[in-house]
């Protein structure tokens, strides 16, 4: 990988990729933690985009394993919303420092985690509402951008589709494919923005195969492994990885700070 990642830095990168596996074999919530591990090593953006040919790649096998399970009708209003999410954070993301969208990335990992969090209290006023076009083309929007800006559209994603209760390999695999197509339209605006590391090439050679192993690990164990302790840690370890960031970029951004 061109020498420019540390050791540490080379095992937080092989960790990331196998997550981004586990989210597009079916997990999709775990993926949120990638991001924010990986911009430990690196600039917050640029973690994104070194990502960014991770999930294009996991997103062809997530496609093949979920292929025949989706929910038509909620694409349809999610996928031309989340795009627009991705152009709101391209226009965004062309005026905004390292530091702050480091920032941006703890607090939507930090919004993640309290979604779930308090789901059990929010969930039985939401559960018994028919789907809402106003409701999904926001939320949409919503997970277009945060996928933007940290790869974490799960969140969003969730909260809208949560509540409709549907069948589980449905749920799945309309987040793979939602996801899918936003990846896909990130491509353009990353590379604009001269986002992706001189490194992106031999890096995507070497996480490549750990992030298929990852989606092949993440489909297999969606039945495997209790679920709600297997999320129960991912969430109490994004709260972490996410509060550090927030800690670290605030201190970065201080006003109190010497200038060099």
């Amino acid at each position: 990988m061109d020498g420019q990642f540390t050791a540490t830095g080379l095992i937080v990168a092989a960790l990331a990729a196998f997550i981004v596996g586990l989210s597009k074999g079916g997990l999709p919530g775990v993926g949120t933690l990638a991001v924010p591990l990986l911009a430990w090593v690196m600039p917050p953006l640029s973690a994104a985009a070194l990502l960014l040919p991770i999930y294009l790649l996991s997103d062809w096998v997530g496609l093949y394993l979920y292929r025949r399970h989706y929910s038509p009708e909620n694409l349809q209003t999610l996928i031309p919303s989340a795009l627009v999410g991705v152009a709101i954070g391209w226009v965004a993301s062309a005026s905004l420092s390292g530091p702050f969208i480091g920032m941006m990335i703890g607090f939507v990992g930090v919004c993640f985690c309290l979604n779930i969090w308090l789901a059990q209290w929010i969930q039985p006023i939401v559960s018994d509402k028919p789907r809402s076009i106003v409701a999904g083309v926001f939320w949409g929007a919503v997970s277009g951008l945060t996928s933007y800006v940290s790869h974490s559209g799960a969140a969003a994603f969730q909260i809208y589709v949560l509540p409709q209760r549907l069948e589980k390999l449905k749920f799945a695999g309309t987040a793979t494919i939602l996801f899918a197509i936003v990846n896909a339209a990130k491509v353009v605006p990353y590379w604009s923005l001269a986002q992706f590391p001189t490194m992106t090439l031999s890096a995507t050679a070497y996480l490549a195969p750990i992030a298929i192993l990852g989606t092949i690990a993440g489909r297999r164990s969606l039945d495997a492994i209790p679920t709600k302790l297997f999320f129960s840690l991912v969430q109490i370890v994004l709260l972490s990885v996410s509060l550090s960031l927030i800690v670290r970029y605030a201190a970065e951004l201080s006003p109190l700070k010497p200038i060099p």
